[in-house]
C-alpha cells in the first residue's frame, strides 16, 4: 500500500467517509440474499494524494455501471482513519459492500482471520482471474483466496541521473559505492540521500531496503517465520547503516523533521541526488522531475542489492454484504487484463499480473520499472519484503518509533534491534 503501503502512518482519529461520486446507472443491482432490489453497491478506496487520480476512477467506473447495470457509490477515506474505522464498520453492518484495502498478513489476512471477508476461491477458480503466484499468496489465509492483490510496488533508490553525471558519479552498485558517492555529493553541498522519517512509517521503508538488499528474500523469509532473531548482527547491522550515514550527513539534517513531502520536493528541485521511495511515485515523478531519473536496488555489500517490493491495496468482498452478485461483478471487472491497461495507462501502477502493454504511451521510468517488475514477478530474481504489510502492528509501532530513535540520535542500532525482537514475540 502505498504500500506508502506507503500511508503506513500511526492510527488517527476516525471521521466519517467523503463521498466522492453518487450512483448514475440506470441498472438495479441483483441481491445475492435478502437485500433490497436496486440497492447501489458501495465501493470505499483510500483517499489518494492525487484528485485527478480519484477523477479518473469515477470515469472508469461509469464505463462499468454501463457495461453491467450496476449502480456503484464511490467513496473515499484517509487511509489512517480508514485503518482506524474499517473493522468497526465490518462488524457493525454498515461496512461498504466492496473496498479496497492492503494486501498482506496485517491488512486483508487480519480480517479475513476475524471472519469479516467473503471467499473468492471459487471465483478466482470460474473466473479465471490471472495473478501472479506470489501476489496471489498474500491475500490468501489458511487455504482460502479473499481479494484480489493490489499494485506491485518495488522500494528503491531514485537518483537524479543529469547530477550525477555533471559531477562524475556513476550509479553505486555496492555498499562502498554508495558510500563514496555519498561523501562526493556531501563535499559538493549536494544532500546525499533524501531520506525523510518525520511521519514515522518511512523508517520501515529503510530497513526494508538495507535488509533485504543484504540477506536476499531468504534471510527475510527466516526473520518473517520467526525462525531468526530480529536481534541478529544482520539486523543490527542494517539499522546501524542508516545510524551511520545519518551521523555522517549523507541524509538531510534532522530526518525526523523532514516529512516526505519536504523529501520529494528536494529531490525535485536538485538539491538532493538520490531519493528512498517506491514506483508508485513514478506517475508524480514524470510530472515534477525536469532532469532523467534512474531507479535502482538499494545495494548490498558486494554487488546490486534487489528491490523490496510489496503490494497495494485491492478489492475485498465484504462477508455482510447483500449485493453478493453485484460485488462479484465489480471485482471481476477490477481484475480484468482491460482494467490492467487502464490502470498502467492512467495511473501509472502495476498491476499484480501479465499486461500488454502494446500500443500504450508509458515514460521510459515506467517502462523501464514494468519490464524489471514483470522478470522478478515471475521469477527471474529475488525480490525482497516490505516488512510493514507482513508484520503486526506491535511490531510496526516498535520499528517506526526505533527508526525515529535511531535517526535522532535517542536510540542505537542495537537497542532497536532488541525491541524488534521482543516485538515479533506478542
Amino acid at each position: 500500500m502505498k504500500l506508502r503501503s506507503a500511508l503506513q502512518a500511526a492510527l488517527a482519529v476516525a471521521t466519517s467517509a467523503l463521498v466522492v461520486a453518487g450512483c448514475t446507472g440506470t441498472g438495479g443491482t441483483t441481491a445475492s440474499d435478502s437485500g433490497p432490489q436496486n440497492k447501489p453497491l458501495r465501493f470505499l478506496v483510500e483517499q489518494p494524494e492525487d484528485a485527478d487520480a480519484l477523477k479518473k476512477l469515477e470515469t472508469r467506473l461509469a464505463d462499468f455501471e454501463k457495461s453491467s447495470g450496476v449502480d456503484v457509490k464511490l467513496e473515499a477515506m484517509p487511509y489512517d482513519n480508514m485503518r482506524t474505522v474499517l473493522q468497526t464498520q465490518l462488524r457493525s453492518g454498515d461496512a461498504p459492500d466492496v473496498f479496497n484495502w492492503g494486501s498482506g498478513p496485517g491488512f486483508g489476512g487480519a480480517l479475513a482471520k476475524a471472519g469479516l471477508l467473503s471467499d473468492l476461491t471459487s471465483a478466482y477458480q470460474e473466473r479465471g482471474w490471472k495473478v501472479y503466484p506470489f501476489a496471489k499468496d498474500r491475500v490468501t489465509v489458511d487455504g482460502k483466496t479473499y481479494g484480489i492483490p493490489g499494485e506491485m510496488e518495488t522500494i528503491g533508490l531514485f537518483y537524479n541521473k543529469d547530477l550525477f553525471a555533471k559531477n562524475g558519479i556513476q550509479p553505486p552498485r555496492t555498499l562502498a559505492e554508495l558510500t563514496a558517492a555519498a561523501e562526493a555529493l556531501k563535499a559538493k553541498k549536494i544532500v546525499p540521500i533524501a531520506a525523510s522519517d518525520k511521519e514515522g512509517w518511512q523508517g520501515g521503508h529503510l530497513l526494508s531496503m538495507a535488509l533485504s538488499s543484504a540477506i536476499g528474500s531468504d534471510g527475510m523469509d527466516a526473520l518473517l517465520k520467526g525462525e531468526k532473531s530480529w536481534n541478529s548482527p544482520e539486523v543490527v547491522s542494517a539499522l546501524k547503516l542508516w545510524e551511520n550515514y545519518s551521523k555522517s550527513g549523507y541524509l538531510p539534517e534532522f530526518p525526523t523533521s523532514v516529512s516526505y513531502d519536504n523529501a520529494t520536493a528536494l529531490f525535485y528541485s536538485g538539491k538532493a541526488a538520490m531519493l528512498p521511495n517506491g514506483s508508485w511515485l513514478i506517475r508524480e515523478m514524470d510530472a515534477n522531475a525536469k532532469f532523467a531519473v534512474g531507479y535502482i536496488p538499494f545495494p548490498a555489500q558486494s554487488g546490486p542489492g534487489i528491490f523490496t517490493a510489496g503490494l497495494g491495496s485491492g478489492p475485498y468482498i465484504s462477508v455482510g454484504t447483500q449485493n453478493k452478485d453485484a460485488a462479484l461483478k465489480l471485482v471481476d471487472f477490477l481484475a480484468s487484463p482491460e482494467h490492467a491497461r487502464w490502470l498502467v495507462q492512467n495511473l501509472g501502477v502495476i498491476p499484480p499480473q501479465p499486461v500488454d502493454v502494446n500500443g500504450l504511451k508509458l515514460s521510459p521510468l515506467l517502462t523501464q520499472t514494468l519490464q524489471d517488475t514483470a522478470k522478478l514477478a515471475t521469477g527471474q530474481g529475488d525480490l525482497g519484503y516490505n516488512i510493514d504489510v507482513l508484520t503486526t502492528d506491535v511490531f510496526n509501532k516498535a520499528m517506526w518509533d526505533g527508526v525515529q530513535g535511531l535517526l535522532s540520535g535517542q536510540q542505537s542500532a542495537e537497542q532497536v534491534a532488541k525491541n524488534l525482537d521482543a516485538a515479533f514475540t506478542k
